[in-house]
C-alpha cells in the first residue's frame, strides 16, 4: 500500500484527539486562553454537558482581525514572543486549541480590542475556516462551541452522561478558580448548580476566602497556612489539619506558576507528608501554589498540560514534604472543628422514637424528687442510643441497663489547671475516655489513641538523637510466624535493631526476641513482632519510599503496643500528666492512624444542646 499525505482537515481532527478528549478539555483550553489574555471576569455556560454548547465570554485584551485569522491556524500563538520553549510564562502555548476544537465542532469567535471601534468574528465549521467579518462586540472575546464532536461521531460514543460531563466541566472551572483567585468566575449550565466566585484581593486572606468558597466553609476553620521559600522555589497556600480529610484525592489542588496540575510527584509528596497522621485510605484537602523559574520546569510533557516535569524532582518533592510536615507539627495539637461538630450531632436526639410501654422488669431507674420525669421511660432498642464516642470494645451501654463500668473516676478540683489548653482531668469513663474541664468547655480524650501518639513521637526523637533505648528481656520470648514473614523480618534485623528490637532466628518460622524498646516494655511481644512483620510486608523490601519513611511506618506499628490500653483505670495525676504531655508533643491531635485523640466541646455548644441558648 503506497504512502500518502493525509488531508489537512483529517490531520487536524487526529490532533484534536490529543487536546480535546471531552467537553471539559475544551473548556480548560478556552478558559486558559482567557486568563492569558488578562481577563478579570470569565463567564462559562454549557448545554448538554458541553456537547451541544460551550460559551466562554471574557473581558480580556481581545484580538485584531489579523490576529483572529491566524488564531485558528495550527501552530499559531501569541504566547511565544521569542520562540523560547524553555521559558513559558503563560498557561497555553501549543497553538493547537482553537484549530483542534474547530476541527471537531462549529467554532464561532467574536472579539474586539480596547482601541478598536469595531470588533470582528470568524466561524470554523468541521475544520473549514470562514472569512473574518466585522461585528459589534464589547471589549474582550466571546467563543461559542456548538455540536462538539459532530465531525467525529465515534468520539461521541465515548462521552459519559450529560450530568457526568457537566460535573467534569465544573471541576475544571473550580481548579482554575483556585489557581486565579483575583478573577471572577461564573458558571452555569444544565445538570449542574450554577455558581459565581467573586474576585478576591491578591493576598493570603483573599486566597483563603476563595478556597472557602470552592472547598467549603469548613476548610477556613481547619486550614494551616504555608509560606516557605528555598533556592528560588516558593511554596504558598493552605493545607487541612490531619483530622480534616476526604475519601478521595479530589480535594488536593496544586498550581505550578499559575497552571493547575495533577502531578504524580506532588501527590506522592502529599501522601508522604501525611503518612504519620492520616489513614492510608484518606486524603487531605489542600491548595498549594509552587512558583519557580520557568526554566526549571517543563510544562510540555503532556498534551493536556496536566502534568509537569521538574528539573530537580527530588528537591521539589523533599521541599513539599518538609513544608507540609513543618505545618503539621506546628498545628498538630489542633483538632479539626468538624470533630466537635460530629460529636454534637451524635449527641443531639434526632428522630427519636416515641416512648412506648415497657415491662416492670425493664423499667429505667426512677429519678426521685422530680415530677418532670414521672412519665419518662427509657427506650429498649439501640436505635436511639448515642453513637460515635466509643469504639467497639467500649460502646455506650443501654440506658435501661447501666453497668458498673459506667461510674466515673473523679479527680480533685484544681481551677488553675483549667487555663491550660486541655484543661484539668475531672473523670475517666468506661476505662477509656478522660473527661477534662477547660475554661470554656470540656475535652474528651481517647487515652489509648493519645498515648499511642506520645509513644510514637518519643521513639522517633530517640531514633534521630541518641538512639532508641532498649530493655533486655529476662526470659527471651519465642514468636512463631509464617516462614515467609520470618525470613522477611530477619532480612531487616539490622534496621530493627536500630529501632530497639533485637531478634534472632530460632528455627523455621520462629524468632527469638531478646530486647525491646524501653518505651514498649511490658507490651504484648508476640503482637508487636507480628505487626512489624505486617509493616515490612506492606512496604516491601527495596521499596522506593525513603528509608526514613519506612522506619517510621515500623515505629508507628510498634508504638501501639506500648500505649495505655483501653480499659485501664488511671489515677487523676496520671490523667493530668497525659494531658500535659499532649500539649507539648507535636501532632498529638491525632493518633498514628489519623483518628482524633480528643474532642473539644465549647460550653456554648453544650448549652445549645440542652436548650439553654
Amino acid at each position: 500500500m503506497p504512502v500518502r499525505r493525509l488531508d489537512p482537515i483529517l490531520v487536524d481532527r487526529i490532533a484534536a484527539g490529543e487536546v480535546v478528549e471531552r467537553p471539559a478539555s475544551a473548556v480548560k483550553e478556552l478558559v486558559e486562553n482567557a486568563v492569558d489574555a488578562g481577563a478579570t471576569s470569565i463567564e462559562i455556560a454549557i448545554e448538554a454537558g458541553g456537547r451541544r454548547l460551550i460559551r466562554i465570554v471574557d473581558d480580556g485584551a481581545g484580538m485584531t482581525p489579523e490576529d483572529l485569522e491566524l488564531a485558528v491556524e495550527r501552530h499559531a500563538t501569541s504566547k511565544l514572543p521569542d520562540g523560547d520553549l524553555s521559558s513559558i510564562n503563560t498557561l497555553g502555548f501549543r497553538g493547537e486549541a482553537l484549530p483542534s476544537i474547530g476541527a471537531v465542532s462549529r467554532l464561532a469567535i467574536t472579539t474586539r480590542t480596547a482601541d478598536a471601534e469595531m470588533g470582528s468574528s470568524i466561524v470554523v465549521e468541521a475544520g473549514v475556516k470562514g472569512p473574518v467579518r466585522p461585528a459589534s462586540a464589547p471589549k474582550g472575546t466571546r467563543i461559542e462551541v456548538t455540536d462538539l464532536f459532530a465531525a467525529t461521531p465515534a468520539r461521541l460514543k465515548f462521552l459519559k452522561s450529560d450530568r457526568s460531563e457537566a460535573q467534569a466541566v465544573a471541576e475544571i472551572v473550580k481548579r482554575l478558580a483556585i489557581a486565579h483567585p483575583t478573577i471572577r468566575f461564573t458558571f452555569a449550565g444544565e445538570h449542574i448548580t450554577p455558581f459565581t466566585y467573586p474576585p478576591e484581593p491578591a493576598s493570603e486572606h483573599g486566597f483563603l476566602r476563595r478556597l472557602s468558597r470552592v472547598l467549603g466553609g469548613d476548610f477556613n476553620e481547619n486550614a494551616m497556612a504555608i509560606g516557605v521559600e528555598r533556592e528560588g522555589v516558593r511554596l504558598s497556600g493552605f493545607a487541612s489539619l490531619p483530622t480534616f480529610h476526604r475519601g478521595t484525592s479530589a480535594g488536593i489542588h496544586f498550581t505550578v506558576n499559575g497552571r493547575p496540575v495533577r502531578d504524580k510527584l506532588l501527590l506522592g509528596a502529599v501522601r508522604g507528608a501525611y503518612a504519620d497522621v492520616m489513614a492510608s485510605d484518606r486524603h487531605p484537602v489542600l491548595a498549594l501554589m509552587i512558583d519557580l523559574d520557568p526554566r526549571n520546569v517543563d510544562v510540555n510533557v503532556h498534551p493536556a498540560k496536566t502534568e509537569v516535569r521538574f528539573r530537580d524532582p527530588n528537591f521539589v518533592r523533599g521541599f513539599v514534604v518538609a513544608a507540609l510536615k513543618e505545618a503539621i507539627t506546628r498545628f498538630g495539637f489542633r483538632s479539626s472543628s468538624t470533630v466537635g461538630a460530629r460529636t454534637l450531632e451524635s449527641l443531639r436526639p434526632q428522630g427519636a422514637p416515641p416512648a412506648r410501654p415497657v415491662s416492670v422488669a425493664h423499667r429505667a431507674p426512677s429519678i426521685r424528687h422530680s415530677s418532670a420525669f414521672a412519665g419518662w421511660q427509657a427506650p429498649l432498642d439501640n436505635a436511639y442510643r448515642p453513637s460515635g464516642l466509643a469504639e467497639s470494645q467500649a460502646s455506650l451501654p443501654d440506658l435501661a441497663a447501666p453497668s458498673a463500668d459506667s461510674r466515673a473516676t473523679l479527680s480533685e478540683h484544681d481551677s488553675s489547671v483549667e487555663e491550660t489548653p486541655l484543661g484539668a482531668a475531672r473523670a475517666q469513663i468506661h476505662g477509656t475516655y478522660i473527661v477534662a474541664q477547660t475554661q470554656d468547655g470540656i475535652v474528651i480524650v481517647d487515652q489509648h489513641a493519645a498515648h499511642e501518639r506520645l509513644v510514637y513521637e518519643r521513639l522517633k526523637r530517640e531514633r534521630t538523637t541518641s538512639g532508641i533505648s532498649r530493655q533486655l528481656l529476662l526470659i527471651p520470648e519465642v514468636v512463631d510466624l509464617d516462614p515467609v514473614d520470618s525470613d522477611r523480618v530477619m532480612a531487616e534485623a539490622a534496621s530493627l535493631e536500630k529501632l530497639g528490637l533485637v531478634l534472632e532466628s530460632f528455627g523455621p518460622g520462629a524468632l527469638l526476641v531478646r530486647e525491646v524498646p524501653s518505651a514498649l516494655a511490658g507490651g504484648r511481644i508476640k503482637a508487636l513482632v507480628q505487626d512489624v512483620a505486617d509493616a515490612l510486608a506492606e512496604w516491601g523490601q527495596g521499596a522506593s519510599s525513603p528509608l526514613e519513611e519506612r522506619l517510621d511506618a515500623v515505629l508507628s506499628r510498634m508504638s501501639c503496643h506500648g500505649s495505655v490500653r483501653a480499659g485501664r483505670r488511671m489515677k487523676p495525676e496520671e490523667m493530668n500528666a497525659l494531658l500535659r504531655e499532649m500539649e507539648v508533643t507535636p501532632m498529638s491531635g491525632q493518633c498514628n492512624h489519623g483518628r482524633p485523640t480528643y474532642v473539644e466541646l465549647k460550653l456554648a455548644d453544650i448549652e445549645r444542646l440542652f436548650g439553654r441558648r
